[in-house]
C-alpha cells in the first residue's frame, strides 16, 4: 500500500460535558497538529497517491473551518464532546467528500483508504482511519 501525507494544525478552544474530563469540562484550548494519510494500492500513471499540493491545500481549507473558533458554537457540534478522536472523525468525513467532490483532482480517484491524526501534544494522538 501506497501513503502520502500531509500536514497542518489547527487551534480551538471547546469544554467538555461528564465527570470523566475533571478540569477539562471547563473552557479550554487546544492546538492539534494533524495528519492526513491518503493510501492506494497502485501509484497512478504519473506515479502519484495523490497530488500533494491539493491535498494539502483541501486539508488547509478544511481546518480553516476549525480554527481560532469555539467548537462549542458550532451548530452541528452542539451537544457533543469534541474530543480528539471525534476531530478526527469530523476532518476525515470532510476530506472524503473532498475526494468525492474531486477536489483533490483525478489521482484522488484510486484512492482506498485514509487516516487523519491529530497530535494534542507530544504525548497524546488520536485517530480514524477507513475506506475511502
Amino acid at each position: 500500500m501506497y501513503t502520502l501525507t500531509v500536514r497542518d494544525h489547527f487551534m480551538i478552544a471547546h469544554s467538555f460535558s461528564g465527570e470523566i474530563f475533571g478540569p477539562a469540562q471547563r473552557l479550554h484550548g487546544a492546538t492539534y497538529v494533524v495528519d492526513a494519510s491518503f493510501m492506494r494500492p497502485e501509484l497512478d500513471d504519473d506515479g502519484l497517491v495523490v497530488d500533494i499540493g491539493l491535498a494539502g491545500k483541501v486539508l488547509g481549507e478544511i481546518l480553516a473551518e476549525f480554527n481560532y473558533r469555539n467548537l462549542d458554537d458550532l451548530d452541528e457540534f452542539s451537544g457533543r464532546n469534541t474530543t480528539t478522536e471525534f476531530m478526527a472523525r469530523a476532518i476525515f468525513d470532510r476530506l472524503v467528500r473532498a475526494i468525492s467532490d474531486g477536489r483533490l483532482g483525478p489521482a484522488a480517484g484510486g484512492l482506498t483508504r485514509l487516516k487523519v491524526k491529530l497530535k494534542e501534544s507530544h504525548q497524546a494522538s488520536a485517530s480514524f482511519e477507513g475506506a475511502v
